[in-house]
């Protein structure tokens, strides 16, 4: 007769993180407000954007298609990895669920990295479906195998400075600002922060925005989808990410 013996402790980091990423990435997918923020509007904003400017004749360099498809890409990523990461780990910290995971065994920087992995998985998909979108509209896509390096390169530089800024604004507010707080800033950078349209159509502002996490990575990606390395605007979101981990540590608050 086989003897079954007790085996009690806690599961492996590696499959404690996974199982984390992937109920945060359901959680996230399954929200409609979040998929709304992470897919809809992003692709409205791509096909609308496109006839936009077709009408306006903005001087853009190139293509309209080729131009405003990775700055809807880098919209996606400001979306997710700030405006839903700020919405959703608000509300779980005013109903204590932070406060619950982080006595639980999973530790809190497993919880924080199933969030970012979380976050990433999400972006592969928004990045398929707007990809998707926009190669049926006629764009080209990455310049080859570098251009796809070097674009989730831009995107993960991308993901680290806007979660940092997101966790700061979730651990520092109520939830019902941080909702606020998030949905405006979101619209702010949208409309001014030189995200979708190149920092070169600003005019004088260009210099200015370009140094915003949404003009650095607005950039970073466009340079990425066109084969180039943007050292500039890739150190920029460093900044923002180094600057937004070191108050995210000081001011968060589980609870």
């Amino acid at each position: 007769m086989s003897t079954f013996a007790p085996a009690p402790g806690a599961a492996p980091v590696s499959r404690q993180l996974l199982t984390q990423a992937g109920m945060e990435a359901r959680l996230m997918l399954r929200n409609g407000e979040q998929l709304l923020l992470a897919v809809v509007i992003p692709v409205i904003v791509l096909v609308g954007s496109v006839r936009g400017v077709e009408r306006v004749g903005f001087d853009l360099d190139g293509r309209p298609i080729d131009v405003l498809t990775p700055g809807v890409l880098a919209l996606a990523v400001m979306s997710t990895a700030f405006t839903s990461l700020a919405i959703a780990t608000g509300f779980e910290r005013r109903y204590g669920v932070l406060k619950r995971l982080g006595t639980a065994p999973l530790s809190r920087a497993t919880l924080l990295g199933g969030k970012v992995l979380a976050l990433l998985l999400v972006e592969v998909f928004q990045f398929a479906v707007i990809g998707g979108v926009g190669l049926a509209m006629g764009w080209s896509g990455p310049s080859g195998a570098g251009g796809e390096l070097l674009l989730v390169l831009a995107a993960l530089f991308g993901t680290a400075a806007f979660a940092s800024l997101g966790m700061l604004l979730a651990g520092s507010l109520r939830a019902e600002a941080t909702l606020a707080a998030a949905n405006l800033v979101y619209l702010l950078l949208l409309a001014g922060g030189a995200v979708i349209l190149p920092a070169t159509l600003y005019g004088g502002l260009g210099d200015v925005v370009r140094w915003l996490p949404s003009g650095a990575l607005g950039e970073a990606v466009r340079s990425a989808c066109d084969g180039a390395l943007a050292v500039r605007d890739l150190g920029v979101l460093l900044a923002w990410t180094v600057l937004g981990s070191a108050l995210t540590a000081r001011t968060f608050k589980w609870e």
